[in-house]
């Protein structure tokens, strides 16, 4: 997570909870950062007008007012519902941050009784997930959005481990498992690149070309495919 989205996923923290305050070392904790990292991000905030103060004392920390939190959203029961078992769905995944997140934000601005309501409900849905669920970088979201021609320290399915720039082009969920979907540069055509086989991920300075992505060029044999907007939107 850059600094940019830690200041606002600071701030969300804050209202979700507000008005009880979060400890600098809870906070440093949840965002995996330096507790000096935090207190300046939010000395940070402070300074550029978020009402944001520090409570004394052993159970004390930081809380922002009230007032600064967002409407309430027009979500309905229902609405909320399935919005909550999409993101509970991603929080094994690459995306498990933003997921967490974002799910704080909706809780926060519904209405207390309506949140409540909608968490009960939410707590009768399981998902069914292997013992060990594959692991992925928290660097496979940052690949994906940004523009950027990716080094690639892969391992394939015999071990062998090799360094690749690839440009990338998407992502395929199947089962528990993602995948960057990228033009290779080492095999000079689209390569599916498993989340779980990623041993490092860099992403460089130079933007790639502008390319198009084929299903077909995938070779999927098994299942179809479809954008996650598709019927949505």
């Amino acid at each position: 997570m850059n600094r940019t989205d830690r200041l606002y996923a600071l701030v969300e923290e804050l209202r979700a909870v507000s008005p009880r305050p979060r400890s600098a070392r809870w906070l440093a904790e949840r965002f995996e950062v330096s507790i000096r990292t935090v207190e300046r991000d939010l000395s940070a905030l402070q300074q550029a007008g978020t009402p944001i103060w520090a409570e004394p004392g052993r159970t004390g920390g930081y809380a922002i007012d009230a007032a600064a939190t967002l409407p309430p959203t027009g979500f309905t029961r229902d609405e909320a519902l399935a919005i909550m078992i999409g993101l509970g769905a991603l929080q094994h995944g690459p995306f498990r941050q933003s997921a967490g997140t974002a799910l704080r934000k909706i809780l926060a601005v519904m209405p207390a009784d309506e949140a409540r309501r909608a968490t009960a409900l939410a707590s009768r849905v399981h998902v069914l997930e292997p013992e060990h669920a594959p692991s992925a970088p928290q660097d496979f979201a940052a690949a994906l959005r940004a523009g950027r021609v990716v080094r690639l320290r892969y391992r394939d399915r015999t071990g062998s481990e090799s360094v690749r720039d690839v440009e990338p082009l998407g992502a395929i969920s199947k089962d528990t498992g993602w995948y960057l979907i990228a033009w290779c540069r080492m095999r000079d055509g689209v390569r599916a690149f498993r989340a779980d086989r990623m041993a490092s991920l860099e992403i460089t300075d130079e933007r790639p070309l502008s390319r198009r992505i084929e299903v077909a060029e995938l070779g999927i044999r098994d299942g179809s495919l479809h954008s996650v907007t598709e019927g949505l939107v």
